[in-house]
C-alpha cells in the first residue's frame, strides 16, 4: 500500500475485526457510496462471495481474479464451491493461467457458457419478427457511447431497425429521455442487465460498440465467439482485437460513421457474415486458452 501512495494512489485501507462480515459489507457499501468506483476488482473467495454483491447492488461492474483452488478441509472446500457459484455473476473473470482458465471455462464461468443457437436467442430477447437487430452491451455511462448508437439510430429511419441494450448504468433515465426525444419509441429497447448477456449474441444481426473510450472489452470477444458481425469504434485495444478483415471499424464520437456501418451490414449480409467469420477464426486462433 506504501508503494502505490508513493505513486500518487489513493489508497482506503479497511481495518477490521475476523468475521466481522456485515461491518465489512458496510464499509465496503459505504466506499461504493463515496467513492462511486468504476469497477471493483476482487482476489479471493471471501471477497467473492462477502463482498462483491455490495458493488453490484450500486451497479457497479465487477472483476476477480482467480488463482487457483487448493481444496483443503470441508469449510474451504465449502467456502470454494461458493465462490465458484459466485463467478457466474461477475462481469469478467481473470485466471492467472491457461489451464486454470480452461478448467473454468469448462464449468461454464463468464465467457465459458457457449452461445445459444439464434433462434432460441432471439427468442429469449423477444426480437420483432423480421427487424434487422442491432445489439448494445455495457454500462449506461458516458464512456460507453450508448447515446451515440441511439443519435445513429435516428439516422436509420429508413430501415426496419431494433435496438437492443443490454445492461444499465446511472445514465440510464437520460439516454432513455434521449431516446423519447428523437421519436425512436418502440425501435429502442432497454433490457437491463441479463446475467447470462454472453450467451445472447447469436441473437443480434450487428453487434455495435460505440465506446469513446476502452481498454479491452470482453464483450467485443462475446460478439467474435458468437459469430455476430461488429461494428465498434476504434478506441483502446479495439484495433488490437480485431481489423477492418474481422469488423467494421470507425471513429469514436461519430454517429453518421456509426450509422453508415450499420447500413452496410444491413446491405450486405454476405460480407458482414464473412467478417464475422475471420473474426471467430482469429479469436480462436490468438486468444482463446490452449
Amino acid at each position: 500500500m506504501r508503494a502505490l501512495s508513493e505513486a500518487g494512489v489513493d489508497v482506503v485501507p479497511l481495518h477490521l475485526p475476523p468475521r466481522a462480515y456485515l461491518n465489512e459489507r458496510s464499509a465496503v457499501d459505504e466506499i461504493c457510496r463515496r467513492i462511486r468506483p468504476d469497477v471493483v476488482h476482487t482476489h479471493g473467495y471471501h471477497v467473492d462471495v462477502v463482498d462483491a454483491g455490495v458493488a453490484r447492488r450500486h451497479r457497479v461492474p465487477t472483476v476477480t481474479t482467480v488463482h487457483g483452488f487448493t481444496g483443503g478441509d470441508l469449510k474451504n472446500r465449502i467456502y470454494e464451491g461458493l465462490q465458484r457459484r459466485a463467478f457466474h455473476r461477475f462481469d469478467a473473470v481473470v485466471a492467472v493461467s491457461r489451464p486454470l482458465a480452461g478448467e473454468l471455462a469448462r464449468a461454464g464461468g463468464p465467457g465459458g457458457a457457449p452461445p445459444l443457437p439464434r433462434d432460441h436467442a432471439r427468442w429469449r430477447l423477444a426480437v420483432p419478427e423480421e427487424r434487422f437487430h442491432v445489439g448494445w452491451v455495457g454500462r449506461l455511462t458516458r464512456e460507453k457511447g450508448a447515446d451515440l448508437l441511439l443519435a445513429a439510430a435516428g439516422l436509420l429511419g429508413d430501415l426496419p431497425v431494433a435496438v437492443s441494450l443490454l445492461g444499465d448504468g446511472r445514465l440510464r433515465p437520460q439516454f432513455e429521455a434521449l431516446a423519447a426525444r428523437r421519436g425512436l419509441g418502440e425501435r429502442v429497447r432497454w433490457l437491463g442487465n441479463l446475467p447470462d448477456a454472453g450467451q445472447l449474441f447469436c441473437a443480434f444481426d450487428v453487434f455495435v460498440l460505440s465506446s469513446r473510450t476502452e481498454g479491452t472489452p470482453i464483450v467485443l470477444f462475446e460478439a467474435m465467439a458468437a459469430g455476430t458481425p461488429i461494428v465498434a469504434t476504434a478506441v483502446g485495444g479495439v484495433p488490437d482485437v480485431v481489423s477492418s478483415h474481422e469488423a467494421l471499424l470507425v471513429p469514436p464520437d461519430d454517429p453518421g460513421a456509426l450509422a453508415a456501418a450499420i447500413r452496410c451490414v444491413h446491405a450486405d449480409s454476405a460480407a458482414a457474415v464473412a467478417r464475422a467469420r475471420r473474426a471467430r477464426e482469429r479469436l480462436v486462433s490468438e486468444f482463446a486458452p490452449a
